[in-house]
C-alpha cells in the first residue's frame, strides 16, 4: 500500500514538533538562569560599590572635615590681617567674604546628593534592589472583597489537596501568585486568579507556550532591572564622594592619607604666613597703624590662631 508523502510529514510533524518547542523553552530557561546569575552578580558589586562610597563619605568627613575646616579659618584670618593692616575696602570685602565661607562641614546626606542618607539607600533604591514595593500599603488590611477572593483561592488551590509532587508544585507556585497579590491588596489580580484556577491545569502544549511567555517576561524584567541598577551606580559615581573613591578604586584608605598630608601641608604653610603677618605688624606698631580698635580686633586674634594652630602641622 502506498504512503501518503502529505499523510508522511504531517505525522513527522506531529513527532517532532512537541519536541522542537520542548528544546526551544529549555533553551529560554537556560538563557533565563544566565541572565539571573548576571543579574545577582551585578547586584553585588553595586551594593559593594554602595557600601564603599558611604564608608568613604563618613570616614572623609570624619577625618578630613576638621583639616578643610581649619584651612577656611586660616583663610578668613589671614585675609582679616591683611585687611586690618591696609585698610582697603577690597582687601575688607576680601576678609567678609572669607570669613562668611567659613561654614561647617556639609552632612553625609548632602555629600551623596540626596542618594544615600544616614540609614543607607532611600526607598526607591531600596525597593529597587529588593524588589518589593516602593511604597507601604494604603492599608494594614486589604478589602472585603480581596479577602473573600484570598479565602475561596487558598481553601482551593491548597497544596495539600495534591495527589502527586507534580500537583502539589504547582499548586504551591500558583499560591505564591496569590500570597502576592492578597499583599498588594489587588482585588483585579486576585479575581483573574480565580478564573484561572477555575480554568484548571492547561495541557502540555498550553503549558510549554505559557511558560515560554513567562521566560521572555523574565527576560524582559531582568534587563530592565539591570538598567535601574546602571541608574544607580551612575548616581553614585557622579556625587562628589563617588568621582573622589573612583580617583584611588584600589587604595581608597591610601588616598584619604594621602589628601590628609597634602592639608596639613597647606595647613603648616598658611599657619606660618599668618604668623609672619602678625609678627610684621607688631613691629610696626602693635598690628595697624591708625587703623582704630575695630581693624586691629582681627590681628590679635589672628595672632592667637597662628600660634595656637603649631599643633595641626605636626
Amino acid at each position: 500500500m502506498p504512503v501518503d508523502p502529505e499523510a508522511q510529514q504531517d505525522a513527522e510533524a506531529r513527532r517532532t514538533g512537541p519536541k522542537a518547542e520542548r528544546e526551544a523553552v529549555e533553551r529560554l530557561d537556560r538563557a533565563v538562569r544566565a541572565a539571573e546569575t548576571a543579574l545577582i552578580e551585578y547586584e553585588i558589586a553595586v551594593e559593594t560599590f554602595r557600601i564603599e562610597v558611604e564608608n568613604f563619605s563618613r570616614l572623609h568627613q570624619q577625618r578630613l572635615g576638621p583639616l578643610y575646616a581649619r584651612l577656611d579659618e586660616l583663610d578668613a584670618l589671614i585675609a582679616e590681617v591683611v585687611a586690618a593692616r591696609t585698610g582697603d575696602p577690597e582687601d575688607l570685602r576680601r576678609a567678609r567674604e572669607a570669613r562668611a565661607s567659613v561654614l561647617p562641614m556639609p552632612r553625609v546626606e548632602e555629600l551623596f546628593q540626596g542618594w544615600l542618607d544616614s540609614g543607607g539607600l532611600p526607598p526607591e533604591a531600596t525597593a529597587m534592589l529588593t524588589n518589593r514595593r516602593v511604597r507601604p500599603p494604603e492599608r494594614v488590611r486589604p478589602g472585603e472583597r480581596a479577602r473573600r477572593l484570598y479565602r475561596e483561592l487558598v481553601r482551593q488551590a491548597h497544596p495539600d489537596l495534591a495527589q502527586d509532587d507534580a500537583e502539589r508544585a504547582r499548586r504551591e507556585e500558583f499560591l505564591v501568585r496569590v500570597n502576592r497579590a492578597y499583599a498588594d491588596g489587588d482585588e483585579e489580580v486576585l479575581a483573574e486568579l480565580v478564573g484561572e484556577w477555575a480554568a484548571g491545569p492547561p495541557d502540555p502544549a498550553e503549558r510549554e507556550e505559557a511558560r515560554s511567555e513567562e521566560l521572555y517576561a523574565r527576560l524582559e524584567w531582568l534587563a530592565h532591572r539591570r538598567e535601574l541598577l546602571a541608574q544607580v551606580v551612575s548616581g553614585l559615581e557622579e556625587s562628589a564622594i563617588g568621582s573622589m573613591l573612583k580617583l584611588a578604586p584600589d587604595d581608597p584608605d591610601g588616598l584619604l592619607e594621602e589628601i590628609a598630608a597634602q592639608l596639613r601641608t597647606q595647613i603648616a604653610e598658611k599657619e606660618a604666613h599668618l604668623a609672619g603677618l602678625s609678627a610684621a605688624g607688631e613691629a610696626v606698631g602693635g598690628g595697624v597703624a591708625g587703623g582704630g580698635a575695630g581693624a586691629g580686633a582681627p590681628g590679635t586674634g589672628s595672632a592667637d590662631a597662628g600660634s595656637a594652630g603649631a599643633g595641626w602641622a605636626g
